[in-house]
């Protein structure tokens, strides 16, 4: 069986994934204990990440790095001084890419990260589910999650839930 291309993210209601210089302060702290929203559930699943450079270098700029021994695939074409052995460049077309995750995904779910990589599989219809937690929030400013696609694309609201501090998280699917 081959696994889905998943997106997991926050947004604000403006649409922006990080603000202005990649900012990430806005996302509320999940407290000691808190829930993580689902996202330990959803990694679960993931037996491979496939990431933009941009998120992949805010990432490997937390410190410790959060995906252990699992496959990420990092598109780029920037040298790249992984943090793990587990992480690779890889270089392409969206379809390639997603094609070379799904290999090392090894038939689990492929989690996909960075704006412009989800942008550019919505637009080759190869997002299976998107899982975004609105944040109530105007950036004005900063890195879009749909924001630029080409044409009209039309989702269905699987499931919605509303989460403590006035966040809504919304599965989105393909029709």
């Amino acid at each position: 069986m081959t696994g889905r291309i998943r997106v997991f993210c926050a947004s604000s209601l403006d649409g922006f994934i990080a603000g202005e210089g990649d900012d990430l302060s806005w996302l509320p702290d999940v407290p000691e204990g808190g829930s993580d929203h689902g996202y330990g559930a959803f990694m679960a699943t993931v037996g491979a990440l496939l990431m933009g450079r941009g998120t992949y270098d805010v990432v490997e700029a937390f410190g410790q790095w959060p995906y252990g021994e699992k496959p990420v695939l990092v598109a780029t074409r920037r040298p790249l001084a992984p943090p793990a052995p587990s992480v690779r460049a890889v270089e392409g077309p969206i379809e390639a890419l997603v094609a070379q995750a799904r290999e090392a995904a090894a038939g689990a779910d492929v989690y996909l990260d960075g704006g412009v990589l989800i942008r550019q599989a919505l637009e080759a219809g190869l997002i299976d589910e998107a899982i975004v937690t609105l944040i109530p929030v105007v950036l004005g400013k900063g890195h879009p999650l749909f924001a630029g696609v080409a044409g009209r694309h039309p989702l269905t609201i699987a499931a919605h839930e509303s989460l403590p501090g006035g966040l809504v998280q919304l599965t989105l699917r393909a029709p």
